[in-house]
Formats: C-alpha cells, sequence, structure tokens
C-alpha cells in the first residue's frame, strides 16, 4: 500500500468519524437541546472516546455551525426551486419564511430554536461576515433584483434589507408559539410591514 493510499484510507476513516459524531450530536440535541445535551451520550451513541469529539469539534456550538452550514445550503437549494420564473418581493419573503419555516419539521421544535438562536449567541464560534452566508447571499440576491426591477425604495442597501429580515425573521420564530394558528398571521404580518418598509416612497 502506497502513502496516498494510507493517507486517503486514513482521511475516509476520519470523515466516517465526524459524520458519526455529528449525526449523535443532533441526535441528542434534538433529545436535550444544545444546553442540556451530554457529550457522554455524544460519544457513547457514536462509539468514540470522548476526546475524539472534541478533536472534530471543540465545542458543542461548533457541532451546531456544521449544522447550520447545510442546512443553509440546503434551504437555498428550496428556495432557488420555489422561485423559478416570473416571481415579485412579495413571493420572495413569503417563500423565505417557508423554507426557514420548514426546517422546524426536520428538526424538530427545541433544536429549530437552538439553531436560530446562534445567530445571537455570544458564545458563537468566530464569528463569520453575515455575507458569507448561503441563505444570506440568496435572500440579498432576490432583494436586488427586485430593486433593478424598481420594486424597492432603493433608500437602504439591499444588503441590510435582507439581513434586517432575516434578523427579524429568525428573531420572531425564536420568541412566538409554536402554535401554527397562532404563528401564521405574526408571520403573515411581519412580512407585510417589512414589504412597506422595502417599497413604501
Amino acid at each position: 500500500m502506497t502513502v496516498r493510499e494510507r493517507t486517503s484510507q486514513r482521511e475516509v476513516k476520519r470523515r466516517e468519524t465526524r459524520e458519526r459524531i455529528f449525526g449523535a450530536s443532533v441526535a441528542e440535541f434534538k433529545r436535550a437541546g444544545l444546553a442540556e445535551a451530554d457529550v457522554r451520550e455524544i460519544v457513547s451513541s457514536a462509539g468514540v472516546a470522548h476526546g475524539t469529539f472534541y478533536f472534530h469539534f471543540p465545542t458543542k456550538e461548533h457541532v451546531l455551525v456544521e449544522l447550520e452550514r447545510r442546512e443553509e445550503t440546503r434551504i437555498v437549494a428550496e428556495l432557488g426551486k420555489s422561485l423559478k420564473g416570473d416571481h415579485n418581493l412579495e413571493a420572495v419573503l413569503n417563500e423565505t419564511v417557508a423554507v426557514v419555516t420548514d426546517l422546524e419539521r426536520r428538526l424538530g421544535s427545541r433544536l429549530f430554536k437552538d439553531f436560530l438562536a446562534l445567530h445571537f449567541s455570544t458564545s458563537r464560534p468566530p464569528a463569520e461576515e453575515w455575507a458569507e452566508h448561503p441563505i444570506v447571499v440568496a435572500v440579498v440576491d432576490e432583494i436586488e433584483r427586485a430593486r433593478q426591477r424598481g420594486e424597492t425604495n432603493g433608500r437602504t442597501e439591499s444588503f441590510h434589507l435582507g439581513v434586517f429580515f432575516l434578523l427579524g425573521l429568525y428573531g420572531l420564530l425564536i420568541t412566538i408559539s409554536d402554535d401554527k394558528a397562532l404563528r401564521t398571521p405574526i408571520l403573515e404580518q411581519f412580512v407585510a410591514t417589512s414589504l412597506h418598509g422595502m417599497v413604501a416612497p
């Protein structure tokens, strides 16, 4: 076996171990929430040594950041499919709400709120620029296209409109009831208010 082959095998094993830890961590976060999640349960479920968890993920928040990266990529793909063809700014905002709230179905309410709260956490791993988040880029691009079509008032940069909209959406979803009957009218009003602020002269 060549050095390259041995290196390749080690890399495959490293990735497999990381995936096992990641999967076990997500399951534990769904069960207990980020704050109460027990690393001992995670490593036991993943079948690895305690230190192996910290080799791959220095903190539990790093696992959540990895989940965020993966889910944002998925959300952007879903947004792209649903916004094919002609659509206006209102459709962009409504569809953004739809794909973000659909994430709750996949993650469960507890992990969903931890996922959103990560954006406001002071213990978040070293901050990235908002512009590096795929969902921010996608929403800002759609708002910029709306601006070019003359749908926005042009007073505020598309980047800021997109970031403010997403921050407001995340903040609402963390704090309002999970009850769809209560949540739906609040989100509809949020979209209407956001749209008015973007288009009003």
